[in-house]
This record gives structure tokens, sequence and C-alpha cells, in this order.
């Protein structure tokens, strides 16, 4: 048999009904994995980004059931995000609730036009440190508002607030008993979850975030811990369709702008954990055209229930390929579970502490830190480590869409200024000519400091200057090389040997140099 099941999991070979069964047994067991790593994490990236629990159940459910039936990417498992859960709440808190699915709405079908214009490879052409420092300041804006729900405090609304309320808060916390109840109930979430991965295997067949959402739910139960739970109103009392007055916001450019962001960013996210998937598995790459438009039917789904957005989530797909996914079925069924328990029982949510929401979420936005590889680029590229933190910072200081537009200047400004990077170099034997040689790109941006460098040249002896290796020399700066040869001449009338620049200056005159 396990030779079999070996040759049943290349993809696209199927030698017989066995080893089709094959693949729909692992499919079907990785599906139940899936199911109950989702869980959890749709209902706290829901009540994270302030909006009822039901809502993200029914984007998980869009995510398996709609995204997961298209092509695009074969084991990639979509769903609520917690990378999108801060614009989520600035969204909410700005529009309003029943505006959220005209936002979600919109995003969807942008999505879809660019996959339908096959955009979707130049996703992979942004910057991976904007990316990084995106995700790390999105998870220190989720960890700073975590920690007040994980003491049962409202917090702040800006990331610059959250910070520097933390020591307050804290004070706070220690002196009230349902605030140190509520900070047990997470910090037992967080510590169930780290110390689970060390149990034997068997166990561990349960993810530790259920188990940890379970044993808390069982520790308020039991000794009737004052903490808050979340509030349950029924799947189809929490669907808000898009009407009359969220249509009439459309009029508003600040909603624009976030339907953009929203756009964008999923897209983003969703492309690049495609791309880390592909690395997990050898079974057929992504579409990502086809990727792009799958996430925007998605999204326009979601949109049209007034759900969360969705984006591809690592955490589930990471799963999904580890528990031995082998075709979509896996995440199909995933979404197929999800509906059952939305349709079965939602009741149950209730009994669910908001306190170990927010310990899952903390630990879920600490891994969205790349401490690693901060200190790896720090060693080998610090420009793009600049450019990480700094999109980090910019988007706990301000907000996420001002954030990823400070980021992606950052990284464009610095590719110009590598791009336009040039060696000077100077040789002077005290007797002969003195060389200089030029190389790399030569553009107007580097002018000044060409030209300071010549002008210090003494004017009593002649110059070599090799433009031999100089890659590109734009219009101004071969203007100027010409003005300067023919200004350098008092070491006589062929003092300067220009190598590699032409014969003639723009005004159609000869250079007086010899070459």
């Amino acid at each position: 048999m396990q030779p079999l099941i070996d040759h049943a999991r290349r993809f696209g070979q199927h030698p017989d009904k066995s080893a089709r069964f094959s693949h729909l047994r692992q499919d079907f067991a990785a599906s139940l994995v899936v199911f109950l790593v989702a869980l959890p994490l749709c209902i706290g990236v829901a009540v994270a980004s302030g909006v009822p629990a039901e809502l993200g159940l029914i984007t998980g459910i869009v995510g398996g059931v709609v995204t997961g039936l298209m092509r695009g990417s074969s084991l990639q498992v979509s769903g609520p995000a917690a990378g999108l859960t801060v614009l989520v709440h600035e969204a909410v808190r700005a529009f309003g609730l029943p505006a959220l699915g005209v936002i979600v709405l919109l995003a969807g079908l942008v999505q879809v036009v660019m996959g339908a214009l096959k955009w979707g490879r130049w996703f992979r052409a942004i910057s991976l440190s904007v990316v990084e420092g995106m995700l790390a300041g999105i998870g220190l804006v989720i960890i700073a508002g975590q920690l007040y729900a994980a003491a049962g405090l409202p917090a702040p609304a800006s990331g610059p607030a959250k910070l520097a309320g933390l020591p307050g808060a804290l004070l706070k916390a220690l002196s009230s008993t349902t605030a140190l109840a509520s900070l047990a109930v997470a910090a037992g979430t967080i510590l169930v979850i780290v110390g689970w991965r060390r149990l034997p295997g068997a166990a561990r067949a349960v993810p530790g975030a259920l188990a940890a959402v379970l044993l808390a739910a069982l520790a308020t139960a039991l000794f009737h811990l004052p903490v808050a739970t979340v509030r349950v109103s029924g799947v189809l009392d929490a669907l808000r369709l898009p009407g009359a007055d969220s249509l009439a916001s459309l009029a508003d450019l600040a909603l624009l702008g976030t339907v953009l962001a929203f756009a964008l960013i999923a897209s983003a996210e969703s492309l690049f954990s495609a791309a880390a998937v592909d690395r997990l598995h050898a079974g057929p790459r992504t579409e990502y055209d086809k990727e792009l438009v799958a996430q925007g039917v998605g999204n326009t789904v979601c949109g049209l229930l007034g759900a969360l957005p969705m984006t591809a989530v690592i955490v589930r797909s990471s799963a999904n390929v580890q528990a031995g996914a082998r075709t979509k079925a896996s995440r199909v069924l995933h979404g197929v579970w999800l509906l059952l328990f939305a349709a079965l029982l939602p009741a149950t949510l209730a009994y669910v502490p908001l306190a170990a929401l927010a310990g899952i979420l903390v630990l879920a936005g600490w891994k969205l830190i790349p401490f690693r590889g901060v200190v790896r680029l720090w060693r080998a590229h610090r420009g793009e480590a600049l450019v990480l933190v700094v999109t980090a910072v910019a988007i706990v200081a301000v907000d996420m869409f001002d954030g990823v537009l400070i980021g992606l200047a950052l990284s464009i400004a610095k590719a110009a200024w590598e791009a336009s990077h040039l060696r000077f170099e100077r040789t002077d034997d005290g007797r002969g000519p003195v060389r200089v040689r030029l190389s790399g790109t030569v553009n107007f941006l580097r002018l000044p400091k060409i030209l300071d460098a010549l002008e210090a040249l003494p004017r009593d002896r002649a110059v070599e200057l090799d433009l031999s290796g100089v890659h590109h020399l734009d219009h101004a700066c071969r203007a100027a090389l010409a003005a300067w040869a023919e200004r350098h001449c008092t070491a006589g009338p062929h003092a300067v040997r220009l190598h590699a620049l032409p014969d003639h200056r723009p005004d159609g005159q000869p250079v007086r140099a010899s070459r």
C-alpha cells in the first residue's frame, strides 16, 4: 500500500482508482486540519477588526468554497487574515460597518480587473523589504492593540497612542481583579500554543490554537471567571448586504482610496504567500494572474455579503501542505466544514473568551515581525533593512496606507540612487598625465559630484578621462563633460583625452579634445 500512496502523491498522476481515492483520503484529512487551524483565526481576526465574529466565518467559507474552486494556486488557502485587521479596523472606524461590504466589493472588482489585464506578475516586482516592513508594522499594531484586549480595556485609536498608553494600561490592569483574570486567560492561551509544539505527535494532531481556545473556554466556565466572551447574533443576522446608504458613500474620495489600499495590499499579500507556498511542495506552480482573479471573485462575494476581505493565508496554506493535501479539494472541504459549523454550532462561540482570541492574535502579530530577517538584511543589505524598518515605523506612526506608500517611495528612491551609483578613480604618479576613470551609471543626479571632482584636478597637468566603464551617460552629463574638457586646456591644446565620448557636442560642433 505504501508504494501506491507514494506514487499517488505525484501531482497529476493517477495510476488507477485506488490512487485517486488515496488523493481524496489525504485531502479529506488535510481539510480537517486546515478547518481546525482556520476556525479560531477566523473568529479572532473578526473580533480584532471590530466586526461581528460571524463575518470572519463567512469570509473563511467564501475563501474555501468559492476561491478554493477556482484556478490559480492549487494548495493555497484563503480567508480572513491578520495582515488586514489594521486596515479593516481603520475603515470601519472611519466609514462605519455598513460601508465595509461596499469597500470589499469594489476591491474585489479591482483585483478581477488587474488579473484580467495580467498584472498579477507585476506584484512580484514589489520590493520584498516593503512587504516585510508592511507585515512588521501590522504585527506591531496588532500586538499593541491586542494587549489592551487581553486586559479587557479599550484601546486608543492610533498606533503611537496604543504604544504610549501601554504602561498606564498595565498599571490600571494590576489594580483590577477583572483585568488580571483576563490577562491570565490571555497569557495561558499563549503558553498553551507555544508549549503545544513540544507535545508528542499524537497530541499535536489538534492545532495548538484550537486547543488553547477550548481550554480557555473550559477554564472560564468552570471557575466562573469575570472575562468577556464573544457576542453571538447568528450568521444570518450578521450578514449586511450593501444598501443605498452604503452605496452613497462612494462619492467619498477617502473611501475610494481605502478601496485601492484593500485591493493592492490584499493582492500583494496573496501573491507573496503563493510564492512562499510554491516552495513548500513539488506540485503545479501558481498562475499569478488567475490567482489574482480568484482572489478578486472571492472578495467580490465577501463584499456582497458584507463580510471581511480575504487574502491567501500562509498559516493555513502551510498547514494544508504539511497535512498532506494533494489537490484543491482540501481547501474546498475546509470551507464546507466552516459552513457546517456556522450553520449548526454558532452558539458555541459565546463560550470563547475574548482574552483567548487576543492571546492568539498577539502570537500572530509576533510572527509577522521578521526579527531574524532584519538582522540578516542589516549585515548584507543595509539599505533594504532601512526600507523595512522605515515602512514598519511609518505604518505604526501614521496609518496602513500612507505607511506602505512611504515604504514604496523610499524603495524607489533607493533603487534610483543605486542606479545612479558610480565610481570615480584617480591615478597620479606625479610625472605623466592624471588618469581618471569613471564607471557605473552617470546621470544628472551625480553630475555635481563629478564636476566637483574634475574641477579639483590640477589645471597645469594633462588629464586622461576614461569613460569606457560607464554603462549609461545621459544628455546633461555628455554636454557637461564636453564643456569641462574645453575649459581644462591651460596645459596645452590637447590637455584632456576623452575615451568613449561622442565626437560632437550637443550643438553639433566638434569637441576640442583628442581621443
